[in-house]
């Protein structure tokens, strides 16, 4: 098979089991916000952010590790092995640590009734971080498909148990079906969100049972000498995870210890959180085009007209994010019903319209990456990453006592707007590409003037009309112009 054919048939099933998996988890936002109250999902949304850094301090950069030294030590097993061990060790110190000091953690949280949900966090982060690197081994073996199912079998897993939980056994209870002392043996209405977890923790174990074949197949030999070069390899990736991670999901951990003690801070976690998931459509396109995108730049930069190709990339990017920014703000009456009438806070569109606009900025910054990534200048990737990380702390710091977690999504969109601009001028002195920046710039400032106009002027038909002609002027503009034409482009 042609060597990019496979790539991206790979980079699709990668792509596909992702997306999907995410698509199929923020369903499941609807039925949290149906039936948990705001303070409840913000235990949800408070403790996943933890496990986003743990699981990253966790893992430690060695699956990137693995996958750089499998192309350089002649015993790939070897490099596995020492990965996987060390793994192994870490993360059952990890899960002992964290089982001994459960009860402290709880009460420094202020859940003090529920250590519980710590334990089974340690036990879902443990597991997750030991089994990446039997993920990262079939990645490197090139098994797609059964890197796929396994992911979607967790994923499925997840749902099914979520929904048995929540919804099936309730309704057993209340209505005496046939399955009633089922029911009673393993359902308690008091763990209540505890359920959510108890699913994940179950869908993780099983996706280790899975992954286990991989690992007894292992040679369980500890390469002292490559584990202290893997360590060294991997630890600027840590740092620049870090970092990634903490313009991801720090304000879910900030707002909990700076909003005012006046406010109810888990019902205003729970309220950001389930106002996050609504930019789902952004993030989700965003994550697909991550998928396709970096095979495709590699495979592209020999070609002669590779910089006019990143450029065309990089329009077509900013009209697409576009037309998404525009449908969900402008449909957001519609989009809100996606949550529980509890969560129906008249912050919300602002918020939904703050991170959609950061995201937005983001998948143009994913866009620029491609500069320091051809160029082979990787470490300005973690340059900025921590450029940005200090950014929103400090953003968060200030902005969340004053206007509450509408100043985390302030934070949000001023970093990812200062690293796309920050990319944009290292990469025009590293790398330069002949973005269309005229262009570019009108299809962002025809959001902007739409946007505004429909806020004063808001009715479903003209939203509809607003997007139309935001689509109708770039299919105008985008469309092939016949050679005899000759006279001036306006927006190249």
């Amino acid at each position: 098979m042609n060597p990019f054919k496979k790539l991206a048939r790979q980079t699709v099933i990668y792509g596909l089991s992702s997306v999907v998996g995410r698509l199929l988890n923020y369903l499941l936002v609807p039925l949290y916000t149906r039936y948990f109250l705001p303070e409840e999902y913000g235990i949800v949304t408070e403790l996943y952010a933890y496990v986003a850094f743990l699981v990253v301090i966790l893992t430690y950069g060695i699956e990137t590790a693995f996958f750089r030294y499998s192309q350089k030590v002649p015993n790939k097993r070897t490099v596995y092995s020492t990965a996987l061990i060390s793994l192994l060790i870490t993360s059952t110190i990890f899960v002992f640590i964290i089982f001994s000091s459960a009860a402290p953690i709880a009460n420094w949280l202020q859940y003090p009734n529920h250590s519980d949900y710590i334990q089974y966090f340690a036990l879902i982060i443990g597991l997750d971080a030991v089994s990446a690197i039997s993920f990262a081994k079939l990645r490197e073996k090139n098994k797609a498909s059964r890197f796929a199912l396994i992911r979607l079998v967790n994923i499925f897993i997840n749902i099914g148990l979520n929904l048995f939980f929540i919804i099936y056994c309730p309704y057993a209870l209340e209505n005496g079906l046939s399955s009633v002392d089922f029911v009673n043996s393993v359902y308690s209405a008091d763990i209540g969100i505890g359920y959510i977890f108890i699913a994940n923790l179950i869908a993780s174990i099983v996706t280790f049972l899975m992954l286990f074949p991989e690992m007894i197949k292992s040679v369980w030999i500890f390469d002292k000498s490559l584990w202290k070069q893997m360590m060294i390899y991997g630890l600027p990736l840590l740092i620049a995870g870090l970092a990634g991670m903490t313009n991801e999901t720090i304000d879910r951990i900030l707002l909990k210890h700076l909003l005012p003690t006046t406010v109810n801070a888990s019902s205003e976690l729970g309220l950001y959180g389930a106002f996050y998931k609504l930019s789902i459509l952004m993030i989700l396109f965003i994550q697909t085009f991550r998928f396709a995108a970096e095979p495709f730049f590699f495979a592209q930069e020999k070609e002669k007209n590779a910089r006019k190709i990143y450029a065309d990339v990089m329009k077509y990017f900013v009209i697409i994010t576009s037309v998404i920014f525009l449908g969900v703000s402008m449909f957001y009456d519609f989009i809100i019903l996606f949550l529980g009438e509890n969560y129906h806070d008249e912050r919300g569109f602002m918020v939904v319209s703050i991170l959609l606009a950061a995201n937005l900025f983001l998948g143009i910054y994913y866009n620029l990456s491609i500069w320091y990534k051809i160029s082979e200048k990787t470490k300005y990737g973690a340059y900025l990453s921590i450029f940005g990380a200090i950014i929103t702390l400090c953003l968060n710091f200030i902005l969340i006592p004053k206007i509450g977690f509408v100043g985390s999504a302030w934070a949000t969109l001023i970093c990812y707007f200062s690293m796309m601009v920050a990319s944009y001028f290292l990469g025009k002195k590293h790398y330069k590409i002949p973005y269309p920046l005229k262009r570019i710039f009108f299809y962002l400032g025809l959001v902007c003037v739409l946007y505004f106009t429909s806020i004063y002027f808001d009715s479903n038909i003209i939203n509809s009309l607003y997007i139309l002609i935001f689509i109708s002027i770039t299919f105008y503009l985008e469309k092939p112009k016949k050679a005899v034409i000759s006279s001036p482009k306006l927006f190249d």
